[in-house]
């Protein structure tokens, strides 16, 4: 029995290798492409995750920032409150004023820059917890400023009390010597005695009240000054006052007349003339002379000296 083939039987059993190779290179790009697919997919998800997690970040650190802000505007009103308390507990603020000139820096800066990144809002926060605690010592300050207040206070008021009971003896003490002044001034007030108004003619004849004008060429006051030990030896101005029926003082400036104060008002006077008081019942006379006729009628004469009335007397010209 015969084995060998045919060739042409043989030609037909052999393979494609031309189909082969075509396949496989198609099974090699779709690997390829799955491949880019997958790592395009890789990159999309990693990038998506990177930016999920940027955003998270930007939106954590704005509102980081955002709490930063307001609780430095808080601790700004804070250092204002504490300054004005401390100041007025008379406190040295100096301290706080430098704290809040810092603060008022930092949050000009973030008001123009509008954003912050972590390392600034870490340094912003340990610079809030400096301001933090700063403000709870300054309350510690507080309680012991308004305890020594209290005391000086306390000790104010005991020495107002002091004070307002030594002004009332004070006071007291003014109103006695006061009133021991005035009794001393009134005790000290000079009196007249003895007074005498006479009529002198031309011939010198003197007569008594009343009288007519013709026997009225002068008109003589004679009078003593009244012992008195309490006054003071010293000059005098002596005042006398003529004052008619109607009530009007004999007054001409060629005659020695004038004005002087009598009850807070300017009054007029007849005559005057200066005297040492020496406390020996010394007589003073006055002879005037008034160069016209006196109406008729009732007169008064008054004697006055600093201001105040030492004596009267009346007489009547008929």
């Amino acid at each position: 029995m015969s084995t060998e083939k045919d060739p042409n039987e043989l030609k037909s059993f052999q393979p494609k290798k031309d189909g082969g190779k075509k396949s496989n290179a198609i099974a090699i790009i779709a690997a390829i492409l799955a491949i880019m697919v997958i790592v395009q997919g890789v990159k999309i998800y990693l990038d998506y995750q990177d930016k999920k997690e940027k955003d998270e970040r930007i939106e954590s650190t704005e509102s980081e920032l955002q709490t930063m802000t307001q609780r430095m505007d808080e601790i700004s009103s804070e250092l204002d409150d504490k300054i004005a308390e401390i100041e007025r507990l008379g406190g040295d603020i100096t301290e706080l004023e430098e704290a809040k000139a810092e603060l008022e820096k930092e949050r000009e800066q973030l008001q123009k820059s509008g954003r912050a990144g972590r390392k600034k809002i870490k340094l912003l926060s340990n610079k809030v917890e400096g301001y933090e605690q700063l403000l709870k010592a300054k309350d510690e300050e507080i309680v012991r400023l308004k305890a020594v207040n209290e005391e000086l206070s306390d000790e104010n008021v005991t020495l107002k009390e002091e004070k307002n009971e030594l002004n009332a003896a004070l006071t007291e003490a003014s109103e006695e010597k006061e009133k021991l002044t005035d009794k001393v001034a009134i005790a000290s007030e000079l009196k007249v005695e003895n007074v005498g108004i006479l009529a002198v003619n031309s011939k010198g004849k003197e007569k008594t009240s009343p009288f007519r004008n013709r026997q009225l060429d002068k008109l003589k006051v004679t009078f003593n000054i009244a012992e008195n030990k309490v006054a003071p030896i010293e000059g005098k101005e002596i005042l006398i006052r003529i004052i008619d029926a109607n009530g009007q003082v004999i007054f001409d400036v060629a005659n020695g007349s004038g004005t002087f104060m009598l009850d807070d008002k300017e009054a007029f006077y007849t005559a005057s003339q200066e005297i040492l008081f020496d406390n020996s019942r010394q007589q003073v006379t006055f002879l005037y002379d008034k160069g016209s006729e006196y109406e008729k009628g009732d007169y008064v004469m008054e004697v006055y000296t600093d201001d105040y009335l030492m004596g009267k007397a009346a007489f009547t010209v008929r």
